[in-house]
């Protein structure tokens, strides 16, 4: 698990495994976030049980399954939604983390200069290039 920080209030993750709970959990998370379809690709932890783990380390979890080639409005008002209702510090995880920082740099659209958030999502070794435009 490769945790990027997007601000004092978010990170975003590649795919977790059970055995990091308690690693997010030490690094003062608050809550997780999970943005991968549980049948999307490879094998990989399904959110039923991401949120059990979560829920017996005493974190919330929310499951907002995202296609990351397709974005919807709708998902960026859900992913927003979330981090203004959940405790922070959020971590938010998909496959590779990419999908995550699209999400919260497309609810960032139009409260924060573009460049900006590009700039925030390059240092932390992601891209947000493709949905530039959206910005």
């Amino acid at each position: 698990m490769l945790i990027r920080k997007l601000t004092e209030t978010l990170s975003v993750a590649d795919q977790i495994t059970a055995a990091d709970i308690s690693a997010i959990q030490e690094a003062g998370f608050q809550a997780i976030v999970c943005n991968r379809p549980d049948e999307e690709g490879e094998p990989h932890v399904d959110a039923d049980t991401v949120a059990r783990l979560a829920a017996d380390a005493g974190l919330a979890f929310a499951y907002l399954p995202v296609n990351g080639g397709n974005i919807t409005d709708a998902d960026v008002e859900a992913h927003a939604q979330l981090l203004e209702e959940l405790p922070t510090p959020i971590l938010t995880y998909c496959r590779s983390g990419a999908r995550c920082a699209k999400l919260w740099a497309l609810s960032e659209s139009g409260k924060t200069d573009p460049r900006q958030l590009i700039q925030t999502v390059d240092q932390a070794g992601l891209s947000v290039m493709d949905i530039a435009h959206r910005l």
